[in-house]
Formats: C-alpha cells, sequence, structure tokens
C-alpha cells in the first residue's frame, strides 16, 4: 500500500488547459473519489496519476517517489476500467492470470494469487467460464480480480459501474467498498454519481472546470458546501439557491414580492445591506400554518417517489422557483399553495460575485 500526493497538478492540451494546480493528499489506504460533471477533468486526472497522460506540470508522487516521468508498468498501479477490457478468447482464469504470466512469475504463485483473489470476489465456480458466459456484474469482479493478483500499491476506477442498469450498480458499490474494506488498498475512484462518491469515498475531491472546488468527507460537502457549484451539484435534488438582501439590521433577509426570512441569532450586521445567495435544502423546509415568518409556496409539479414526494413549485405570485421534499405520498394538485417554513440552522450563504461560501 502507499500514500498518493498529488502537489500543484496541471495538464495543458496545446493551448488549453484542462486541469488547473490541483494539490491533494491520500492517505495509505483510504479510498478517495473524484466526483464531477462530463467535462470537468476527473478522467483526464485520473490518467495522470496512472501515467497514460504526462503532466504539463507540478508533481505526483506515489510511496513517497516522485512518478512524473515513469510508465505506468513502473508505477505499481492497478487499473480498471468500465468497459471491463477482458479478453474474450481466454477464460476467467486465464484473464486474472495473464499479467502475472508476462511478468515471469512462478506458475505455483500465479495459481495461489487468482484463486485468492477469486474466493474474495467470490468468483472460484466460474474460473473456466469465458467472459461471454458472464454478467455485467461478474464480468467487472474479474476485471477487479485481474487488478488484485498484481497486488498494487494503488487501485484506479475509472467509472467502472456506468455500464451496469440501476439495481446492479447499487451490488456492484457494496462489493467494491466490501473489498476495500477487506484489502485496504489505496484506492482512487472517478465518478459523476454523487450517490456513488457518497456511499463509496472516505473522502470526495468535486471537481469543478478542471479545479478541485472542494476536498472533504462526504458529509462534510454535504452539510457545508464551499461554493455555489458544490452546493448545488451534491444533493438530489439540487440546492435550492434563492438571491437575497440583508436588511440594516443583519437580522433578517429579503427575497422579494415581500418576502422574508429572519437570520439565525446573532445578527450578521457586518452583511447588512448586502447582496447573498441564500441556499436551503429541499428536506430542511416544512410545511407551516399561516404565520409571518412562513413563506407561500404555489405547487406547479408534484413528484411521487414513494417514500418521498418533490414539490416543485414558485414562492408568492411569481417569484423564484424552489423543490420541496416531503415525507410520504401527498398528491397536491396543481396551483395548491402552501406554506413553508425553512430550518433557519439549515441556512447556507454564498457571495454572488465570488460564488463561495459567506460564513
Amino acid at each position: 500500500m502507499a500514500d498518493v500526493s498529488l502537489r500543484n497538478v496541471t495538464k495543458s492540451f496545446a493551448k488549453t488547459r484542462v486541469i488547473h494546480g490541483i494539490t491533494c493528499d491520500i492517505a495509505d489506504g483510504e479510498f478517495v473519489v473524484i466526483l464531477g460533471p462530463s467535462g470537468c477533468g476527473k478522467s483526464t486526472l485520473l490518467r495522470l496519476i496512472a501515467g497514460l497522460e504526462e503532466i504539463s506540470s507540478g508533481d505526483i508522487a506515489i510511496d513517497g517517489r516522485v512518478v512524473n516521468r515513469l510508465e505506468p508498468a513502473q508505477r505499481d498501479i492497478a487499473m480498471v476500467f468500465q468497459n471491463y477490457a477482458l479478453y474474450p478468447h481466454m477464460s476467467v482464469y486465464k484473464n486474472m492470470a495473464y499479467g502475472l504470466k508476462i511478468r515471469g512469475m512462478p506458475r505455483i504463485e500465479i495459481d495461489r494469487r487468482v484463486r485468492e483473489a477469486a474466493r474474495i470476489l467470490e468468483l472460484s465456480e466460474l474460473l473456466e467460464r469465458k467472459p461471454r458466459q458472464l454478467s455485467g456484474g461478474q464480468r467487472q469482479r474479474v476485471a477487479m480480480g485481474r487488478c488484485i493478483v498484481r497486488e498494487p500499491k494503488v487501485f484506479l476506477f475509472d467509472e467502472p459501474l456506468s455500464n451496469l442498469d440501476a439495481k446492479l450498480r447499487v451490488q456492484m458499490r457494496f462489493e467494491i467498498r466490501r473489498l476495500h474494506d477487506h484489502l485496504r488498498i489505496t484506492s482512487i475512484y472517478v465518478t459523476h454519481d454523487q450517490v456513488e462518491a457518497m456511499t463509496l469515498g472516505d473522502r470526495l475531491v468535486v471537481m469543478d472546470n478542471g479545479r478541485a472546488a472542494q476536498v472533504g468527507t462526504p458529509l462534510e460537502i454535504y452539510e457545508r458546501p464551499a461554493t455555489v457549484f458544490v452546493a448545488g451539484f451534491i444533493g438530489s435534488p439540487a440546492m435550492n439557491i434563492l438571491e437575497a438582501r440583508v436588511n440594516a439590521a443583519g437580522s433578517a433577509l429579503d427575497l422579494g414580492d415581500g418576502l422574508g426570512i429572519p437570520l439565525p441569532a446573532p445578527p450578521r450586521t457586518a452583511w447588512a445591506g448586502r447582496q447573498v445567495l441564500l441556499g436551503i435544502r429541499p428536506e430542511h423546509m416544512r410545511l407551516s400554518a399561516e404565520g409571518t415568518d412562513a413563506l407561500p409556496l404555489t405547487v406547479h409539479h408534484v413528484e411521487l417517489l414513494g417514500a418521498d414526494t418533490l414539490v416543485h413549485g414558485r414562492l408568492g405570485a411569481a417569484g423564484p422557483a424552489l423543490t420541496l421534499r416531503l415525507a410520504d405520498v401527498q398528491n397536491l394538485p396543481r396551483e395548491t399553495r402552501l406554506r413553508l417554513t425553512l430550518l433557519t440552522s439549515k441556512l447556507h450563504f454564498f457571495d454572488p460575485q465570488t460564488s463561495l461560501r459567506m460564513g
């Protein structure tokens, strides 16, 4: 096992910079997920760590050794791809053993490693099958087994579950996490799926246009997003972001159209008169009776999800759009008017100019 260190890593293709000075330390045995939307640079960053792309500047170190100029085979890493990359004419056993065979490892040691990996991955009964005889989840386990037998210092996963159906993805998330807890090999996992990220990662690196917008545990990032982008990307449905102005006393927010809410104590006197972006998650609002602090919401659309209900509407007569999550099934007709109370302890504030978190 090994730690991985990135120091001001950049990558440019011709004159276009796609990775902008990323610095991050990944501890020995840690499972870190690189998360972001398509085109944000997450797979490019993984390929830089693997040595499949050459960095433009900065340093990448594995187990304390700078690997900038080392070939992938010299970095002692193993990579799991989304398309499995199995040899179709070989059995499961031969697919897992092939890399060790070409390295000249003794046959007895190859057999020991393959059978041990098969046991861990529950593939022992499938060793003589060809890839075409396997399900998608079984193929992905074979791909992971091929990496395990190498006993690398670092595992790299490039969106390994994106080709699987929803039910199988849930199962494979559990399998990958179980595997990591058993082997404790340093793992770096790329995905655009925030559910995968939140359930798998010890820490997340949230990417935004080639930059690390925030690095932290899943709970830290969910509860204290560092930027408007992170706030909107983490959580499903996304956090509501509303334009507001702090009153002169720093004690309340004006949302426009005669709508306002109190700020939690103590007063934000330093924010008096400032424009802010107010963030509130759909699950952090409650239905309320008529009252001075309640906000009117006109229902436009309802999504019945079984365990809960998503209500989409607008504040006031023609105010900002808002999404509310309600427990259980609540089939509300269009144009129903609700009253909402926002949980003031769950409010988030961002600077409209910089998009950075305030306070």
